[in-house]
C-alpha cells in the first residue's frame, strides 16, 4: 500500500520524544511531507505524572499522536535503574492512550520493542510468538511495560473504537544517536570505545560478552518512514514487526565497527559480562504486506553514516543523559 500524496498537509501530529534519536528523524519526515508537527520536550510535559497528558492534548489538539517517548538504555542500564524503566514507560503510554481516547484523537501510533519478545523466541522472531512466555531478563522491566501498551490500546479499540498502530522496531542505529556510556546501546558503545581506541594509540578493546549473541539492527531513517506510513494509512491492535531481515552476531557487528572507525587492534571479550538475549532477528513479512514497507540501508554504509556524524558531533552525542 503506498502513501497518499497530500494526506499529511493540515493535519496536527504530536510525536512525543520528538525531539529524541528516533523522534527528530520523524518529526523532519512529516514536516517535508507538509503536516503541521508540534514536539514538546519533557521538561514541559512530564508524561509520567498524571493529568499532563490530557493537558498537552488540549492545548495542541492533534489529529495523530506519535508516541515515541521513551527512558531506554542498554543492558547496562537496565541491569542499574530497572524500576525507573518499568514505571516510567509504563505511565507515559499509559497516559497517553488515556489523554487520546478522551480527546477523541484520530489515529495514535504506539512504539513497541523488540524486547518485549520471550528470551526463547524462535528466530525470526513472528508477531504470532509476541505471548509465548517471559522477556530476557535484562530487558524485561521495559519489554514488560511496552506490552501492556498493546494490551491497553486493544482493549480500548474493542470497547470504544480508538484506532491504533502499534509498531516492534528491532535495534535502531544511524546519526543522533546517543553516546553516553550510562545509555548507549551496542553499536554507538563499540563505535565510541573504537574511535577512542585508535585516537590513544591502545592495542585492544574491551567487549562485553562472549560475541556470539545475536542482533538485528535498523537504520534510523528506514525506522521513521514505516512509522510515518503506519500512522498515515494502517490502523489495527496486531503488532507489526519492523526490522531489516539481516542477524547479525555481536562479534561481526565489533569488527564491522572496528574497520569503519579504521580501529587496528584487538577485540577482547570479557565472557563475565552479560550477551543479552541469545539470538534476535525479526520476520518482516507483516509490515511488507500490511505497510508495503522494507528496510533499504545496507549495515556498513549506515554504519559509516553513524560514525561520521559522531565524528562530527561528539559533544552533544557523548552528552550525558537529563
Amino acid at each position: 500500500m503506498a502513501s497518499m500524496a497530500e494526506f499529511w498537509t493540515g493535519r496536527r501530529v504530536l510525536v512525543t520524544g520528538g525531539n529524541g534519536f528516533l523522534g527528530r528523524v520523524v518529526v523532519g519526515l512529516l514536516a517535508n511531507k507538509g503536516a503541521d508537527v508540534v514536539a514538546p520536550t519533557h521538561d514541559e510535559y512530564d508524561l509520567t505524572v498524571p493529568g499532563v497528558a490530557d493537558a498537552m492534548l488540549a492545548k495542541y489538539q492533534p489529529s495523530h499522536i506519535i508516541h515515541l517517548a521513551a527512558r531506554v538504555g542498554g543492558i547496562g542500564y537496565n541491569l542499574v535503574d530497572p524500576a525507573r524503566l518499568y514505571l516510567d514507560n509504563l505511565m507515559m503510554g499509559t497516559h497517553i492512550i488515556e489523554a487520546a481516547r478522551a480527546a477523541g484523537t484520530e489515529k495514535t501510533v504506539l512504539l513497541g520493542t523488540v524486547c518485549s519478545y520471550p528470551k526463547f523466541t524462535p528466530v525470526p522472531f513472528k508477531e504470532e510468538s509476541f505471548w509465548d512466555g517471559y522477556p530476557e531478563e535484562t530487558n524485561a522491566p521495559y519489554g514488560i511495560a511496552k506490552k501492556a501498551h498493546l494490551v491497553h490500546a486493544q482493549v480500548n479499540a474493542q470497547q470504544y473504537g480508538q484506532k491504533f498502530a502499534y509498531l516492534i522496531p528491532t535495534n535502531l542505529y544511524g546519526p543522533g544517536d546517543k553516546f553516553h556510556e550510562s545509555v548507549s546501546h551496542v553499536i554507538p558503545a563499540l563505535i565510541k570505545k573504537c574511535v577512542e581506541a585508535k585516537e590513544a594509540g591502545a592495542d585492544h578493546i574491551d567487549v562485553w560478552g562472549t560475541g556470539s549473541a545475536s542482533r538485528e539492527y535498523l537504520y534510523v531513517e528506514d525506522a521513521a518512514a514505516a512509522i510515518v506510513l503506519a500512522a498515515e494509512i494502517h490502523e489495527g491492535i496486531e503488532p507489526i514487526n519492523l526490522g531489516s531481515d539481516r542477524e547479525i552476531t555481536i562479534r561481526e557487528t565489533a569488527e564491522t565497527i572496528a574497520k569503519v572507525t579504521g580501529f587496528t587492534g584487538a577485540l577482547v571479550w570479557d565472557a563475565s559480562k552479560p550477551d543479552g538475549q541469545p539470538r534476535r532477528r525479526i520476520d518482516p513479512a507483516r509490515a511488507a504486506a500490511m505497510l508495503g514497507w522494507t528496510a533499504g540501508m545496507n549495515f556498513e554504509a549506515g554504519l559509516r553514516q553513524t560514525v561520521d556524524w559522531y565524528l562530527a558531533n561528539r559533544a552533544s552525542a557523548e552528552a550525558a543523559p537529563r
